[in-house]
């Protein structure tokens, strides 16, 4: 059976999607700025499908999403917490609409690493995503201090000993990519783990980037510091 679509007043698309409190969208909406199909939004009592909407606050086009999920380029530098104590966070680099949202990191990455880092305001998604019990897999490149090998890959792969954990740790897969660069998919997720393992190998890591998380990718042309919506994770 197909879902009947959903129709929203203009004042509470706004709302819902971030744009201040409900007199703040009001006022959005008096003053002409908001636009759908090139057109100033002059009612914001009319109902609207939310179905594929798209519309645009200020010139900024804005699609509709009933719960958002975003891919953030992590720089390094920047904390994954909603309080940073130390250096400026993730979410000072999402626009204010999100950030009123309530999106949250899903897991999180050292100051110092960079690369893929999703945000949501899915509570569910989070846990689902970040349950022991899932292992959902990770990839990161971590460039190494001393050369690395296949014979290191494979170390990683058959379980190495941390410090301070008397249970193997493994790597889902792992290969030496260059001299100085490992490729690990892990599908748990402990703490500091990829540069624990490494050091466990005799070596250490001296830069970790992420470059996907379960079925995300980290695209190419996505810079440092920006962001872009992430497609929804379809059920199985």
């Amino acid at each position: 059976m197909s879902r009947s679509p959903t129709r929203r007043r203009w004042a509470d698309v706004l709302f819902h999607q971030g744009f201040g409190s409900r007199h703040e969208c009001l006022g959005l909406l008096a003053a002409g700025r908001v636009r759908c199909g090139g057109e100033p939004v002059a009612d914001a009592a009319a109902e609207v499908e939310t179905d594929g909407l798209v519309f645009e606050v200020d010139g900024t086009a804005w699609p509709w999403r009933e719960r958002a999920l975003v891919l953030l380029h992590k720089p390094a530098g920047v904390e994954c917490s909603r309080a940073p104590r130390d250096h400026p966070g993730v979410l000072s680099l999402l626009p204010a609409p999100l950030r009123r949202r309530g999106v949250q990191p899903v897991g999180r990455l050292d100051v110092d690493t960079t690369g893929l880092l999703l945000l949501t305001d899915d509570g569910a998604l989070i846990h689902r995503l970040t349950h022991p019990r899932r292992h959902v897999a990770k990839v990161y490149l971590a460039t190494t201090r001393h050369p690395v090998d296949a014979a290191t890959a494979a170390a990683l792969c058959a379980g190495v000993v941390l410090h301070d954990d008397p249970a193997p740790v493994r790597a889902a897969a792992c290969e030496a990519l260059d001299a100085h660069t490992l490729r690990l998919t892990l599908t748990d997720g402990r703490y500091h783990q990829v540069k624990r393992m490494v050091a466990a190998v005799a070596n250490r890591c001296e830069a970790l980037h992420r470059v996907s998380f379960g079925p995300w990718v980290l695209p190419a042309d996505l810079p440092p510091g920006h962001w872009c919506w992430a497609e929804p994770l379809r059920s199985s």
